[in-house]
C-alpha cells in the first residue's frame, strides 16, 4: 500500500515519537534500584534534559547539511521546516549529555544503559521510515535483488530502512549485554559502529546534495565523528586490554 504525503507524514512521526517514547521508558527501567536513583534524581534528570535538548538541536543541523537546498530556502523565508536525522540526534544527544554531566560536576559513565533503548527506539523509527516510502528520504536505489521493494513508483529498491533495523538490533544486544571493565565502552562501541555503518549503507541511496568525493552531508559528519570519536574508544579498550 502507498501513503499519501499526509499520510506517509503521520507514520513517520507516529512511530519515530514510539520510538522515542519507548527507548526513554526502557532507559528509565534501567534506573530503577542504582544508588543513582531513578530518573528524575537530580544528577539523572539533567542528563535527560541535556540529551532531549542536544538531540533535538543535532536532528535539524545535520539534517541541514544534509540538505543545504533547504537551508538556504529557510534563509529566504520560504514556509518550509527541517527534516530529521538520527546520526544529528545521537551526536547532538551526546553532545548534550556531555555538557549537562560537566554543569552539574558528574564523572560517571552514562551511555552504557542507553545502547539498547537506543537501538529499540532507532528500529522502531525506521519502521515509520519504511513505511513512508518515497515521502522519505532514506529509500535506497534501484536494485534487481529479489527483496527489493517497489515504494509506488514502479521501482524496486533497497529497503535500507529494514537494513538498518537488521543491524542496529543484534548489535545493540549484543553490546548492552556485554561487561566491560570500562564503563561507558559499549556506548562508544555502539556509536562507531553505527556511523561507520551509515557512512557504508549511504551508497545505497541518492545523494541529494553532493559534497566534496561525491560523499552526502551525512557521510562527511559520519567521518568527522568517527574521527573524534575513534582515538576515545581506542584509549577506553587499552583501558580494559
Amino acid at each position: 500500500m502507498t501513503l499519501s504525503a499526509d499520510q506517509a507524514a503521520w507514520a513517520h512521526s507516529g512511530f519515530a515519537w514510539a520510538g522515542m517514547a519507548l527507548g526513554a521508558a526502557m532507559w528509565r527501567a534501567t534506573l530503577r534500584g542504582q544508588p543513582t536513583g531513578g530518573a528524575l534524581a537530580p544528577g539523572n534528570f539533567a542528563v535527560l534534559v541535556g540529551l532531549l535538548l542536544g538531540a533535538a538541536l543535532g536532528n535539524k543541523g545535520v539534517f541541514l547539511i544534509e540538505r543545504p537546498d533547504v537551508a538556504l530556502e529557510m534563509w529566504r523565508g520560504q514556509p518550509v521546516w527541517p527534516g530529521q536525522s538520527i546520526v544529528g540526534g545521537l551526536l547532538g544527544g551526546l553532545i548534550g549529555v556531555e555538557i549537562a554531566k560537566k554543569l552539574t560536576g558528574q564523572t560517571r559513565s552514562t551511555g552504557d544503559a542507553m545502547v539498547w533503548p537506543i537501538a529499540v527506539g532507532l528500529a522502531i523509527g525506521r519502521i515509520g521510515c519504511f513505511l513512508a516510502g518515497l515521502h522519505d528520504d532514506t529509500y535506497g536505489l534501484p536494485t534487481s535483488l529479489s527483496w527489493g521493494v517497489d515504494f509506488g513508483d514502479g521501482i524496486s529498491r533497497h529497503p535500507t530502512q529494514l537494513y538498518e533495523i537488521a543491524v542496529v538490533l543484534p548489535l545493540g544486544w549484543a553490546l548492552s549485554r556485554s561487561r566491560f571493565a570500562t564503563p561507558g565502552l559499549a556506548f562508544k562501541l555502539f556509536l562507531n559502529a553505527y556511523l561507520l555503518w551509515r557512512f557504508a549503507v549511504e551508497f545505497l541511496k541518492p545523494v541529494p546534495v553532493a559534497y566534496p568525493l561525491g560523499l552526502s552531508g551525512i557521510q562527511w559528519t559520519c567521518l568527522a565523528a568517527l574521527a573524534v570519536y575513534l582515538p576515545l574508544t581506542r584509549r577506553a579498550t587499552r583501558q580494559t586490554a
